[in-house]
C-alpha cells in the first residue's frame, strides 16, 4: 500500500492545524465514519448532558522524514481490552486541566518529557458508553522525534505512524465481526499488523479530515 510523503513539513502543517482547530470542527460527521455501524447514531457520540468520567487523550504529531503520529497498544495478557491500540491518556484528576491530563498522561504512559510539546488544539470530545468516559482529545506537536518508552504497565508497544499512511484509503478496511451477539459491520485502520477500531478510530477520523483540510 502506498506510504507516499504528505510533501508539507511538521512545521507547515502544525501551522495549519492549529489554525484549523481554532475553527467549527469535522465533529461527528468525521467520527461516525469509523464507527461500528450500530452505534453510528450522532446523539449516542455527543458528550453533552453526559453524567460521565472524564478522560483526556494526546494525539502526538513529530517530524521524521513525514510528520508521525504516537499510538500505544495494551498488553495482550490484560485481563480487559488486550491488545487494544489507543491514543495516550487517562482518566483526569482534580485540580487539572483536561489538556493537562492528556499530558500527564503521556509521560506516565510512554515517558514523553512533555514540556516541549505544543498543544495545538482541541477534536470533538466523544462519549464512549461501555466504560462512560467523555473523552476529550488534544493535538500536540513536537519539534523533533522523542524517544518513548513503555513506562506504564498496561503498555506493551509504541506504535509511529506516518501520517501518510493513515491517510491512504488502502489502510482503512471494513469486516463484519459478531459483536454483543449481532453481526456488525465494523472500520478500522489498519496499522503495523495492529487493529485501530472503536473510539481511538473515530477520533483518528477527525484528526485525519483536519489533515486533509489543510494539505
Amino acid at each position: 500500500m502506498s506510504t507516499s510523503s504528505l510533501n508539507l513539513s511538521l512545521d507547515n502543517l502544525a501551522i495549519r492545524l492549529r489554525d484549523r482547530l481554532g475553527h467549527a470542527l469535522p465533529g461527528t460527521e468525521a467520527q461516525v465514519q469509523m464507527a461500528p455501524r450500530y452505534s453510528a447514531r450522532e446523539n449516542a457520540l455527543s458528550v453533552e448532558g453526559r453524567n460521565c468520567r472524564e478522560a483526556g487523550v494526546l494525539a502526538l504529531l513529530y517530524p521524521d522524514d513525514d510528520p508521525y503520529l504516537v499510538l500505544t497498544v495494551r498488553r495482550d495478557d490484560l485481563p480487559d481490552h488486550p491488545g487494544q491500540v489507543s491514543f495516550p491518556g487517562g482518566q483526569r484528576e482534580a485540580g487539572e486541566t483536561l489538556p493537562e491530563t492528556a499530558l500527564r498522561e503521556a509521560k506516565e504512559e510512554v515517558n514523553l518529557t512533555t514540556d516541549p510539546v505544543e498543544v495545538l488544539g482541541a477534536l470533538t470530545p466523544l462519549f464512549v458508553p461501555p466504560s462512560n468516559f467523555c473523552v476529550h482529545p488534544f493535538v500536540g506537536v513536537l519539534d523533533h522525534r522523542p524517544s518513548l518508552s513503555a513506562t506504564d504497565r498496561e503498555v506493551g508497544a509504541i506504535l509511529r505512524v506516518p501520517i501518510s499512511h493513515l491517510l491512504d484509503p488502502e489502510t482503512r478496511v471494513v469486516e463484519t465481526w459478531t459483536l454483543h451477539g449481532q453481526q456488525i459491520d465494523v472500520p478500522y485502520y489498519r496499522v503495523e499488523g495492529h487493529t485501530v477500531w472503536g473510539a481511538t478510530a473515530m477520533m483518528l477520523s477527525e484528526l485525519l479530515a483536519c489533515v486533509r483540510d489543510v494539505v
